[in-house]
């Protein structure tokens, strides 16, 4: 298979203990990239992957052929008890777990005037739910000294129309990410907020027309769609030693739109 360009040959950890991370949604897209940046700086990874198992198979294929280790686990985070199961395995085969990417999501453009019940509770199971079950896992859970990163969204920010519910889920995990933070006092774990924008990823392009896309991609001052290993890139350094005295913030990597 093809090796995309942010994949890397792992490289050894600077302590002599090999961390493991949980990266949620990772089977294509900005999480396949931050699964397989964290394996190239030498972390130990869990795939979850909610229905694309033959995706998340080549997600470890290529961390692997890159000589890192993973390994893929289903689960649909809305589902407390499935996203459990995401800790009991990484636990079982790794020891602990020491960094959550809380990177799953879904989006669909719809007004507010054309949403309904189906609409809303999908997008809010998944991207508040999904990410409240995380954290409350997380708590109990993560190594003393860990690393959680949430995603929220650009769109926040730039208040899209047709993107209302969606913008919605992201300003909740932003606000309850600002209370989590303080909640974890005494714990040295930092938990960081990701924006993304303007990404060229299978979820950006999902339900936009041609002409659309057309449209986006000169929003940003630098004239282009942002890759999905620079999100990664950002993430990893979230979660580095670098960034131990990041805490509580939102990251907007998102070309400069807004």
């Amino acid at each position: 298979m093809p090796v995309p360009s942010f994949v890397k040959k792992v490289r050894i950890m600077e302590n002599s203990k090999i961390k493991t991370a949980i990266v949620t949604g990772a089977s294509r897209g900005i999480g396949k990239a931050i699964a397989i940046k964290l394996a190239a700086n030498g972390y130990q990874v869990i795939v979850n992957y909610a229905n694309r198992a033959h995706e998340a198979q080549q997600v470890v294929a290529l961390i692997e052929q890159a000589g890192g280790r993973a390994i893929i686990v289903q689960a649909d985070v809305s589902k407390f008890q499935e996203f459990e199961k995401l800790f009991n395995i990484a636990e079982k085969t790794y020891g602990s777990v020491d960094v959550l990417i809380n990177n799953a999501g879904v989006s669909k453009l719809s007004s507010i005037a054309d949403s309904d019940d189906e609409l809303f509770d999908h997008l809010f199971n998944i991207n508040v739910r999904g990410t409240v079950n995380g954290l409350n896992l997380a708590a109990k859970r993560l190594s003393q000294g860990g690393r959680i990163v949430n995603f929220s969204s650009t769109a926040v920010a730039t208040s899209t129309p047709g993107m209302g519910l969606y913008v919605g889920t992201k300003a909740a995990v932003e606000a309850i990410t600002k209370v989590f933070v303080k909640e974890l006092r005494g714990r040295q774990i930092t938990v960081n907020m990701i924006a993304p924008g303007l990404i060229k990823s299978e979820m950006f392009f999902e339900g936009k027309s041609t002409e659309q896309i057309a449209q986006m991609e000169k929003l940003s001052p630098l004239e282009r769609f942002g890759e999905v290993g620079e999100i990664a890139d950002a993430v990893a350094y979230l979660v580095s030693k670098d960034a131990a005295w990041v805490n509580g913030q939102l990251i907007r990597v998102n070309g400069g739109v807004a």
